[in-house]
């Protein structure tokens, strides 16, 4: 069991919210456009790669179905 679930279970609005600004402060209005970006282009990359594993396993399966109709 881990304990990441739990923590999140009890997080209400007045929480995040509170999180939310301590970034703010932490992290100031000029970094966190940064930090956004990056956040995007690595959700993006991992689409990307996940897309093209799927891809690879359909053509896999493909060259199996014709090797094995022969």
């Amino acid at each position: 069991m881990t304990i990441i679930p739990l923590l999140f279970q009890k997080l209400g609005w007045p929480e995040i919210l509170l999180i939310l600004a301590v970034i703010l402060l932490v992290l100031g209005p000029t970094q966190i456009p940064k930090l956004v970006k990056t956040f995007k282009n690595t959700r993006k990359e991992i689409k990307d790669v996940m897309k093209e594993e799927e891809e690879e396993k359909k053509s896999s399966l493909k060259k199996e179905e014709a090797g094995g109709a022969e």
